[in-house]
């Protein structure tokens, strides 16, 4: 078997061949398969390796598979137990009815004998086996049975199963596993979140419809249906309940919205996941936002260093407001968590007050808002004004009362870092205005805004250049000084087709010079103060936008498609 599985790996030009050996004969001591302890390893090249052990072995590779168009009548030819435990794939049925049928099984892993001889006991027709790259298996056969299909159907034979390796934090949370419908309920629940933890998944949605159980997850900013087994309706009560039990909620309360939190540790990363229920009129519905304790800095928010060092520069003052402007998920967490994590001192005392705390920052003072019981975002700052800060955070100004204490915090000498939901830099200016701001204070106050948005990461494995023309380029606004090579999506295994993998912000930044801070303070219209920015220097968020396509970073319609409602004079 040893030449077997080292010949192609000669014949593709690897360059490790001593490492194969290992790994080939650690797997032989575990007698079990080495196909994928070859392929986690890295050391060879996956699918032109695959490929020539498929050619070796004389199988068929599929370079695609189609989606199945009889999906029941391959479901039941090959159960979810055999196919979703050895990852069979049936592909289609061919032949006639009457006795000639033939299923055509698909595997990345032509070695493993259990899986041939338990596809061969399992299913009661000819099996004609095909070869392809272990990524499509797995997306085909998620889309084929859905999230847990073996699970689903090991609960409704009521037979127990043993727990994942998602484990909560809390084990006062864990279900008792002497019930076997409850246990595998377990398991369930833990391959949605785990599924949505392998695919990047920043939210779930478990959504009650009136015949059936929507799951949905959002991906780089964009929700995805997920596959899920049929008749998972019978599991609704099941499913919503374990939630609410891991994020101790009331299972018993129905009626009312409920928020909570769910500690996970997952492969050795630590999970926060914050949930809340919504009643509906088909049942509870209940969203999980998944938050990865990672480490924050400026180096992953891949600021142009025009940007950049702008950033830099504001992170050094010792007094005023930075402003990070935006809708709802447009990422200013995270830049505000990256700037906090760039000037934490051991000299420094940096404290934070947030609805709710995403993430937990080593040597930062993070309070949480509690209105129900007072503890409001001025409550909050008042307090924090008093123990002794050099460096504050608010979550979000979000009323007069919080204004105004910011704007006395940073007159007194501290730097004060918050967020405002608007459009764009310049917006910042009119939302604090219509709060009720006076112009002098916050011309006094305020140093910076810095808007942004996400758009999606090209997929650096498949992206494709783009010729722009300068015809083009002048058409939609292109600078012919930003200079670079465009990009386009194509999509492959490694971004699960869809040509991205991952997010980026694109920002727009507008400091406020003394010019401006003049103009603001004496009533200036938003049409002088905006002519004003651009002579200081303001380069709008689809300009910046630019860079970042030429960079090969992302696509000309991402850029367009979060700035072409709410941005004016890029047009």
């Amino acid at each position: 078997m040893n030449e077997l599985l080292i010949d192609p790996a000669r014949a593709t030009g690897c360059a490790d061949l001593n490492s194969l050996e290992e790994v080939i004969h650690d797997a032989a001591l575990r007698q079990r398969s080495p196909v994928d302890d070859i392929l986690d390893s890295g050391v060879v090249d996956e699918e032109p390796y695959m490929r020539t052990l498929a050619e070796g072995l004389g199988m068929e590779w599929l370079d695609d598979i189609p989606e199945p168009g009889e999906m029941v009548a391959l479901r039941t030819a090959c159960g979810p137990q055999v196919a979703l435990k050895h990852r069979l794939l049936p592909v289609e049925i061919i032949g006639e009815e009457e006795g000639g049928q033939r299923l055509i099984l698909a595997t990345y892993d032509p070695l493993n004998f259990a899986a041939r001889q338990a596809a061969v006991q399992a299913v009661a027709m000819p099996i004609i086996w095909r070869m392809a790259s272990r990524r499509r298996v797995h997306d085909a056969l998620r889309r084929l049975y859905g999230v847990g299909a073996d699970t689903f159907e090991q609960i409704l034979e009521g037979r127990d199963l043993d727990f994942d390796n998602l484990e909560m934090k809390d084990e006062a949370n864990v279900i008792d596993a002497d019930e076997d419908e409850e246990a595998s309920v377990v398991k369930f629940v833990n391959q949605i979140i785990r599924e949505a933890l392998d695919q990047r998944a920043t939210d779930i949605h478990v959504e009650p419809l009136a015949d059936n159980l929507r799951i949905r997850y959002r991906v780089d900013g964009r929700l995805l249906d997920v596959a899920v087994p049929e008749n998972i309706k019978a599991l609704q009560s099941s499913v919503i309940a374990r939630l609410k039990i891991m994020s101790h909620l009331d299972i018993a309360e129905r009626r009312l919205p409920q928020d909570g939190r769910i500690n996970l540790s997952f492969e050795g990363n630590e999970i926060d996941v914050r949930v809340a229920t919504v009643p509906t009129v088909e049942g509870e519905s209940v969203s999980l936002r998944l938050l990865n304790q990672q480490r924050f800095n400026l180096e992953m928010l891949a600021l142009e260093p025009f940007i950049r060092n702008r950033v830099e520069r504001l992170l050094k003052l010792s007094n005023g407001i930075i402003l990070v402007t935006g809708p709802t998920g447009s990422g200013k967490s995270t830049s505000l968590y990256s700037y906090l994590s760039e000037i934490n001192r051991p000299e420094t005392r940096i404290v934070t007050v947030e609805d709710p705390v995403e993430n937990k920052l080593s040597g930062v003072m993070q309070i949480a808002v509690k209105s129900e019981i007072g503890l409001t975002f001025a409550n909050g700052l008042r307090s924090i004004l008093r123990a002794d800060p050099d460096i504050v955070m608010v979550g979000e100004i979000r009323d007069l009362e919080t204004a105004e204490i910011a704007i006395r915090a940073s007159l007194t000498g501290h730097l004060v870092f918050s967020t405002l939901h608007t459009n764009d830099a310049l917006g910042g200016i009119s939302r604090l205005k219509d709060m009720g701001v006076e112009p002098f204070l916050l011309a006094a106050a305020v140093r910076a805004f810095l808007a942004q948005r996400l758009v999606r990461r090209l997929c650096t494995r498949c992206r494709r250049p783009r010729d722009l023309s300068p015809a083009e380029r002048q058409e939609l606004g292109i600078p012919l000084e930003i200079e670079g090579t465009a990009y386009e999506a194509v999509g492959c295994d490694d971004c699960r087709h869809t040509g991205f993998s991952g997010r980026l912000a694109i920002n727009e930044l507008v400091m406020l010079t003394n010019t401006m801070q003049d103009m603001i303070a004496h009533g200036a219209g938003a049409a002088e103060i905006k002519a004003q920015a651009f002579k200081d220097g303001y380069v709008p968020m689809r300009e910046y936008g630019w860079f970042k396509v030429m960079n090969g970073d992302t696509t000309i319609e991402e850029v367009i498609s979060v700035t072409s409602s709410d941005l004016g004079g890029e047009e």
